[in-house]
């Protein structure tokens, strides 16, 4: 696999802290996505014994996990400066970076650590070179949920990271599952937000064709983990956790009123002394949509201060111009600027 050096040397550009010259309002992309070519050349090196496997192509290597091909991964995913120049093209002052399905759940306990490790320093890095530019959400070894515990600690109160990055699932457990208890305890001690991200979505084998597993088996798995994330009481137990779905929510916006109706007929669904829709604001939510009309009802339905900007960056599933799908609605100035970038100054406590 041909490695492309990131380099140290790219200038600084913009700020978040007030110094911005080029854009007249601040503007965070809460969903972009970053991959270490060290995590690549494990992958390669180490990940086809479990499961995982690069396959080379003309835009750059494919993850394939099983046959489900994630890719290509450019060079955008891993280069500073071609990041920063796309990122002034589309007018965004600041990505949050996270890294991509697979994440690390497929490898055992102690690669799994290895590669949080490697993920979130790297990540730690180009925020401390670029502090005005990039914050690091940290990725976690949940198939290992002891030391999960203590990369929360050490990629927030060592590394400085803002946030924490999830898959809907774990090797297919919920999120709810008690045996990650102790790591949402952390998370919820240290008041850190999380962002979810889709992963060995249901109904694969019904998916395969058509990029099904992206178009419809993210936003379902989106949905499904929310849900699980309700009625299994997750966010009853921490009232102060804070969680970000993406993919506009998936489908969970547009299925509320059948989980109300489920909450008030069926007995496995009493638990919650509250309707479903009554966490609906717990959660926060990006704004990619593809919709106009979706990303409108979305607003409406949770209101403007839980929407972020998100892009997808660089996945082709994702927005060229994510600004641009935030200015086109019919929102108020001061709505605009909290949707593009005042919500996520808040939820990542920047200054």
């Amino acid at each position: 696999m041909k490695r492309r050096r990131t380099t140290p040397k790219a200038r600084k550009r913009g700020a978040v802290s007030g110094q911005r010259s080029r854009h007249t309002i601040l503007t965070i992309d809460i969903h972009a996505h970053f991959v270490p070519e060290e995590y690549l050349r494990i992958i390669e090196l180490e990940g086809e014994a479990r499961g995982v496997r690069l396959r080379s192509g003309p835009d750059g290597p494919l993850i394939l996990v099983g046959q489900v091909p994630v890719g290509p991964i450019t060079a955008h995913y891993h280069d500073l400066d071609l990041r920063l120049r796309a990122m002034d093209a589309q007018g965004v002052t600041v990505q949050a970076l996270s890294l991509m399905p697979p994440m690390v759940y497929w490898a055992d306990d102690a690669l799994g650590l290895r590669l949080a490790r490697l993920v979130n320093d790297t990540l730690a890095a180009a925020s401390r070179l670029h502090p005005d530019r990039f914050v690091a959400l940290a990725t976690l070894p949940l198939q290992d949920p002891e030391a999960a515990v203590g990369e929360v600690d050490r990629a927030v109160t060592e590394l400085g990271c803002r946030g924490i990055y999830l898959g809907t699932n774990i090797r297919g457990r919920e999120l709810a599952d008690p045996s990650f208890l102790p790591v949402f305890e952390r998370i919820h001690a240290l008041e850190v937000p999380i962002f979810l991200h889709p992963l060995n979505v249901i109904g694969v084998q019904r998916l395969a064709n058509y990029h099904l597993h992206n178009l419809l088996g993210n936003p379902f798995d989106t949905a499904v983990a929310a849900a699980n994330l309700i009625f299994g009481g997750l966010l009853d137990r921490f009232p102060k956790l804070k969680i970000c779905l993406p993919h506009a929510g998936g489908a969970l916006p547009y299925l509320i009123g059948r989980l109300n109706r489920g909450w008030k007929v069926r007995e496995e669904c009493r638990n919650l002394k509250k309707p479903p829709s009554s966490y609906l604001r717990r959660f926060t939510y990006d704004t990619i949509s593809h919709a106009a009309e979706a990303l409108d009802y979305l607003i409406k339905l949770v209101g403007v201060d839980h929407v972020m900007l998100g892009s997808d960056y660089c996945f082709d599933m994702g927005y060229e111009r994510p600004v641009e799908v935030v200015t086109a609605l019919e929102l108020r100035r001061s709505d605009q600027e909290k949707v593009l970038g005042g919500n996520a100054t808040r939820l990542l406590r920047l200054r």
